[in-house]
């Protein structure tokens, strides 16, 4: 069931920026930027923040690798709607194909060793996360991934583990594939801060 909040904004002033930027981008705004416009000092500002810091602060990773992670951590959770927005932000920085490639199997995919043992490391922590242990970091430091890109692929599963429940539970409306596009490019623009 679709939550009204979704549509309505907290304030006067939160729903014409709604209206406004839906306006001006020729689209609707899509439910994660809406979400972004309630109760900022209680949860869009320190989730953005963290949100930003973790997809766009400096890191081993690259981009397109960070958006790759939350892509899988999306379809780990099953929500179409974070595969298809990270998806999308992935492809604007590497080849559509590529993303495809990881998202269909990523132990088959075309990327390094290092984003691979990172990805096995994610895909525990995200469906198994009782099973963790020392030593699935231990193998990851192993194949290539250094201390630093592993906390940092962590940031980024544990911001799009929360992210991909709550777009779930909160039934965001499914973009068409240019939708997601348009907004892959404003997000990659932007970044996450909101």
């Amino acid at each position: 069931m679709r939550l009204p909040e979704i549509d309505r904004g907290d304030t006067v002033t939160h729903r014409l920026l709604i209206g406004f930027i839906s306006m001006v981008s020729g689209m609707r705004l899509p439910d994660a930027v809406r979400v972004a416009f309630y109760h900022k000092q209680f949860f869009s500002t320190p989730m953005g923040a963290w949100t930003h810091a973790a997809m766009r602060g400096p890191s081993p990773w690259s981009v397109a690798e960070r958006e790759l992670m939350a892509a899988m951590v999306a379809k780990w959770n099953s929500s179409a709607f974070c595969i298809g927005a990270h998806g999308a932000v992935a492809a604007k920085t590497m080849t559509r194909p590529s993303v495809d490639a990881v998202l269909a199997d990523f132990r088959t995919a075309p990327i390094s060793p290092a984003l691979k043992a990172a990805l096995v490391f994610l895909e525990i922590m995200t469906l198994r996360p009782m099973e963790l242990s020392a030593e699935h970091a231990a193998a990851a430091l192993r194949s290539g991934v250094t201390e630093d890109a592993l906390q940092d692929a962590i940031a980024v599963a544990t911001v799009f583990n929360i992210i991909a429940r709550y777009a779930d539970v909160l039934d965001f409306a499914m973009p068409s594939v240019e939708e997601f596009d348009r907004a892959a490019t404003m997000l990659l623009k932007r970044g996450y801060a909101a």
